[in-house]
């Protein structure tokens, strides 16, 4: 399906038919969308990318691979990049910032709006690898004295501006995280009740610092959507999404086919290195394993004597 929706978009990209090409994205899936520009010639990308709806190119950006994107930013003016990094999630944000060249990442953090300068400087501000990194500043925080009813307004008006609604995060008033409740559980609960009363107070959390694997196995050993990021004083900076962590076991286990292959994982693409770079890489490899099943060999010749002699009796000996 998604083949056919690349090979049906680059062929009425050629044959000049934006139209037919804009409807043929309309019912598509952002990430699928995504993966389609992806596949398309370089020339065709940005003309594909600019058949989409302002929303939906937000959304279809943070998809991309980060080569379009930094692709993409250098075709498009000025206004158009700042428009859709602008509205990009922070933690979406700050990973793209980390492909790009320092010189365009300051322009572009020059020119966010004060409130997304804050939140991509912060997390570009925490070591690479860690949960800090990778998390959103994006959730809802609340007080445990807040009636569900109360809450249920609450979830109304901040909505739009919180990548995370279906966790609450309970804070005290030093922010520390004191509780969190599943939007499940606020919609069965009695408007009367308060946060402090059905929250669950034992809460899996992580420090900023903890390793993103690390972050990745909680959310999964827990069945997490979600995990709140804490500082050394627990309190609430941020939360680290699903989405997140799928995106991290899959680079960690393509990292893992490299290694198996003999060859380090590295920024670049294994398909698009030097062949003569690959085969050096796995030469030293090659040569540990012959060398190893040449030692092996001679030492099983050696004892073939012994293991003849024993195969009689082993034949005899009972089960």
């Amino acid at each position: 399906m998604r083949q056919l929706v690349r090979s049906q978009l680059q062929l009425l990209l050629e044959q000049g038919n934006l139209e037919g090409a804009k409807a043929l994205l309309v019912p598509v899936q952002p990430v699928d969308i995504a993966e389609a520009i992806e596949g398309l010639p370089e020339s065709m990308q940005a003309i594909a990318f600019r058949l989409l709806s302002k929303g939906e190119a937000i959304e279809v950006y943070e998809y991309l691979d980060s080569t379009v994107q930094q692709s993409l930013i250098q075709v498009f003016k000025r206004q158009e990049v700042l428009d859709i990094v602008d509205k990009m999630s922070p933690d979406d944000r700050a990973r793209l910032f980390d492909e790009l060249p320092a010189k365009v990442v300051r322009v572009l953090l020059a020119q966010l709006s004060p409130k997304e300068r804050q939140t991509t400087a912060l997390l570009l501000g925490y070591e690479e690898y860690t949960a800090g990194r990778i998390m959103t500043p994006e959730y809802i925080s609340l007080k445990e004295n807040l009636t569900v009813a109360q809450t249920l307004e609450r979830i109304r008006s901040l909505a739009n501006a919180s990548e995370i609604i279906y966790y609450l995060y309970v804070t005290d008033a030093s922010r520390r995280l004191t509780g969190i409740v599943s939007l499940r559980d606020l919609v069965i609960s009695l408007p009367e009740r308060t946060l402090g009363e059905i929250m669950t107070r034992d809460v899996v959390f992580a420090f900023t610092d903890t390793d993103r694997e690390e972050v990745a196995r909680l959310i999964q050993r827990y069945d997490l959507l979600a995990l709140p990021i804490v500082d050394r004083e627990q309190r609430l900076v941020g939360a680290v999404t699903v989405d997140d962590v799928l995106d991290i076991i899959e680079e960690e286990a393509t990292k893992d086919i490299y290694a198996l292959g003999g060859v380090q994982s590295t920024k670049d693409n294994y398909f698009q290195t030097n062949l003569l770079t690959v085969a050096r890489k796995r030469v030293v490899w090659l040569f540990v394993l012959l060398l190893t099943n040449t030692v092996t060999g001679t030492i099983i010749r050696s004892q073939e004597e012994i293991y003849s002699r024993s195969l009689p009796w082993r034949r005899l000996s009972p089960c």
